[in-house]
């Protein structure tokens, strides 16, 4: 996939509403691969529904939104998994952690699938996020922050041309943060994936190609 346009897209609940200026909302937007984007948003205004949209989990908006040419209200089930394991990562915000699954178990559930990353690849991003001490820890016994850390290095292991970050860097310092761009920039440029990023407030720290009002 090369592209994620938005054509008019509106979530139906805004609706009945008065329309509110957004870069996003009632536009016609493209991301394209290899873009970094910075969806800004306040509380409310639809970043999270955003990003369920786009990775097919809702399907309650008005408008058009195409990946490539092809529109995704026409998926499959089985196109939905296709896409979700080899075209589009996710972050979300309320992470969807096992809480009875340790840490490292956590991540492997994901990678069972995919089987992208070695063990000692993925047990070196949990070094590089200060986390090596907790992958043997059940998640639910782990900090927010800890557990965003853990959801991050699952998010990446899968090949994609779209990942999708909702609000990552809520529960973590400026350290951490860094950290995870870092991590984050050198695996998209790897895959010459887009990044999309929203946030209310706590921006992860990238060079965006665009920043966006939601």
């Amino acid at each position: 996939m090369n592209q994620i346009l938005l054509q008019q897209t509106l979530p139906e609940v805004f609706a009945a509403r008065d329309p509110l200026p957004s870069d996003i909302w009632q536009q016609d937007v493209i991301f394209s691969k290899g873009e970094r984007h910075l969806i800004e948003a306040a509380s409310g205004t639809g970043k999270s529904s955003l990003c369920s949209y786009l990775y097919g989990y809702r399907n309650d908006y008005r408008g058009i939104i195409r990946f490539d040419d092809t529109d995704i209200r026409s998926f499959s089930t089985a196109d939905w998994v296709a896409t979700r394991q080899r075209t589009l990562s996710i972050l979300f915000q309320d992470l969807r952690i096992f809480p009875e699954l340790t840490a490292l178990e956590n991540v492997q559930l994901k990678n069972r699938l995919t089987r992208y990353k070695t063990e000692e690849e993925i047990l070196a991003l949990f070094g590089a996020l200060g986390i090596t001490d907790k992958a043997h820890t059940p998640a639910g016994k782990i900090s927010f922050g800890q557990q965003q850390r853990v959801a991050f290095i699952r998010s990446l292991c899968q090949p994609f041309d779209f990942i999708l970050l909702d609000e990552p860097i809520s529960h973590l310092d400026d350290e951490n943060g860094q950290i995870m761009a870092e991590i984050l920039l050198a695996e998209a440029t790897t895959q010459n994936a887009g990044i999309l990023v929203t946030s209310i407030g706590k921006n992860l720290p990238l060079d965006y190609t665009y920043i966006w009002k939601l």
